[in-house]
């Protein structure tokens, strides 16, 4: 077993939701025991597939009324489909692989969800006990393998230990600094005869996240908040984990600072509020980078100054005191230095602060102030998003823009809609051309940035809120990853939209190639044919045809390459609900993701496009 449970989410209640608590004590199998325990857990949705070691559990699994299997093609759907249900629904995610190639199939979506802070169980088979540690067949040391990328692990080798480890895993990923957490059950284990009784004893004497933040900690990030001139609240996917977004508003709106919301935290922040400025990074918003650079204070909240984020680290924000609200402690000062830290969720961190400030304004430290304290600072912001705002240009030749395609689905689409993207340039343009008003609204790969990420999470997003509409924005080259599990849609009920954004190459590494590798188009190009070179212009990729390989896997499929054409393919795949619906929109090849900040710079050389540094008419005094 690994211990690294520190930190963070709102705490949840011990999990005994979906059940009673039992009094008597019933004889059964290690695997009746597991499966009574998820029930017990509420564990509505597992996500996976059987195996040797694992075939024990699925036997009474056949039997539960409560718990629904969804059975998937690559056990790597299984882990991103219960990421997306977690992402969706705020409840555990649970996936379900036999030992070996079948556990390790799950590595890439456990570290997914540990650089994304993402509430997951993983129960895998494990060879006899006995037979750990002789090369058995199928055996893979999983819990020695996913040590470092699992806030906990569990290697079960006795069948009383089961409901007992199982309640532990549960309360571990969807407390503190939410995750996933790996169990591992030798076959042996499953078979044997035990006793199963309802809730269990959990014993976790190491493990006590830290939730209320210190109060004089709270008093002197409010002091600050209160003199700065040029402050910003740099808001994380903390925020969502911890359901702080309607406390987040009235924080936001009673300082009047600018919102800057990072990529897993859209939707935390209202896009349309006036007081948001975008997303920061890499690839955000003119207004947003320059914002953090520029600033005079930050306050961090549920965010982790990431590479991506700061840029050039020693040149991340350089006139900026720090404040650094967070619930895993290990975040605070990982990166940059907080002048106030304070440790503690999310939630409970903003309301103090909102009395905190409500308390300084009242004595009269800034009270009626704050309009005009800010008004230079806003007028900085106001121009600079109003001279570099978001953007696209048509190609000239007549053929589809992504962004354009991207903006559509995300102004046509139902009320409520989920969005998951791939990872690349569709996800950037996914997130600058669609809106996103409410929380669990937007979901994709930020710390891991896996390819593949889209269809099995809007999958799992769609079986954890059947009600609402799912799309996910994928490229041609994610796509062909994990595009299997459209079947797994198919034959379950689940019927999501998918986008493909088909530029024929591997766009976001194409655009790199353009930018630094003097156009030489090394092993990006995906489609076959003249075009091929990379020198003639692509009609997408074409081998294989998505719009037949959908339809094999039993999905209603459509084509588009025109323009006039868009909204009509739009309207037709939002009509459908009886069975996932792929578009496969074939896009302008050389459309780039702007803004940029190349790897390895100072986010002050953020260019607005190609060849564009913003002229921000720097003036730095108070």
């Amino acid at each position: 077993m690994t211990e690294q449970a520190t930190g963070a989410h709102h705490p949840q209640p011990r999990p005994r939701s979906g059940g009673q608590q039992s009094t008597t004590v019933e004889h059964v199998t290690g695997a009746q025991s597991l499966i009574r325990s998820l029930e017990e857990v509420g564990a509505e949705t597992v996500f996976g597939i059987p195996g040797g070691a694992i075939l024990p559990a699925y036997d009474p699994l056949m039997d539960s009324t409560r718990v629904r299997h969804v059975l998937v093609r690559h056990e790597q759907g299984a882990g991103h489909a219960a990421t997306g249900y977690a992402q969706a629904t705020g409840k555990v995610g649970v996936c379900m692989a036999t030992s070996g190639p079948g556990a390790t199939n799950l590595v890439t979506p456990i570290a997914d969800a540990h650089m994304d802070s993402v509430p997951l169980v993983a129960i895998t088979g494990q060879v006899a006990s006995k037979a750990i540690g002789t090369d058995a067949f199928q055996e893979a040391d999983i819990v020695g393998i996913t040590m470092p990328v699992t806030k906990h692990n569990f290697l079960v080798t006795k069948a009383e230990d089961i409901p007992r480890v199982i309640a532990q895993a549960f309360h571990i990923a969807s407390t503190g600094r939410p995750g996933p957490v790996l169990v591992d059950i030798a076959k042996d284990a499953l078979q044997a005869q035990t006793t199963f009784s309802w809730p269990p004893v959990m014993d976790l004497p190491g493990y006590r996240p830290v939730t209320k933040p210190h109060a004089k900690q709270i008093r002197e990030a409010a002091k600050l908040i209160t003199a700065a001139k040029r402050p910003v609240l740099y808001v994380g996917g903390g925020v969502l984990k911890s359901r702080a977004t309607a406390e987040l508003k009235v924080l936001a709106e009673l300082t009047g600072a600018p919102v800057t919301t990072t990529l897993m935290a859209l939707g935390a922040f209202p896009d349309s509020h006036p007081l948001h400025v975008g997303m920061p990074g890499m690839h955000g918003s003119v207004t947003a980078v320059t914002a953090l650079q520029k600033a005079d204070l930050i306050v961090a909240l549920g965010a982790r100054f990431d590479d991506r984020v700061t840029g050039k680290l020693d040149s991340f924000a350089p006139y900026a005191k720090i404040v650094h609200a967070d619930i895993d402690p290990a975040e605070i000062g990982k990166n940059r230095a907080a002048d106030v830290p304070i440790v503690g969720d999310a939630r409970e961190v903003i309301a103090d602060l909102i009395q905190a400030v409500q308390k300084e304004h009242s004595e009269g430290q800034q009270g009626e102030a704050a309009g005009p304290r800010y008004a230079a600072w806003w007028t900085d912001l106001n121009r600079w998003r109003e001279t570099y705002p978001l953007g696209y240009d048509q190609p000239g030749n007549g053929s589809l823009s992504p962004q354009q395609v991207i903006e559509r689905i995300g102004q046509l689409a139902p009320e409520g809609t989920i969005f998951a993207a791939g990872v690349g340039q569709h996800q950037m343009w996914a997130a600058h051309f669609i809106q996103y008003d409410k929380p669990a609204t937007w979901l994709n790969s930020g710390g891991a940035g896996t390819m593949g990420y889209a269809v099995p999470a809007a999958m799992g997003a769609k079986a954890g809120t059947p009600d609402r509409a799912v799309w996910a924005i994928d490229g041609d080259g994610c796509f062909q990853m994990t595009n299997q599990e459209l079947t797994t849609c198919a034959l379950n009920n689940i019927p999501i939209k998918v986008a493909i954004i088909n530029n024929g190459a591997l766009g976001m590494v194409r655009q790199w190639q353009t930018l630094f590798y003097n156009q030489r188009y090394s092993n990006t190009v995906l489609h076959s044919g003249p075009e091929a070179d990379g020198k003639q212009p692509s009609a997408g990729t074409r081998v294989p045809d998505f719009v037949k390989l959908s339809e094999a896997m039993g999905c209603h499929a459509i084509r588009c390459e025109s323009p006039d054409e868009l909204d009509k393919v739009i309207e037709e795949a939002n009509s459908i609900n009886d069975r996932p619906v792929v578009i496969d929109f074939i896009v302008h090849e050389d459309a780039m993701v702007w803004p940029m900040v190349a790897a390895g710079t100072s986010n002050d050389e953020i260019m607005a496009a190609r060849d564009v540094r913003p002229d921000f008419g720097d003036n730095e005094d108070d």
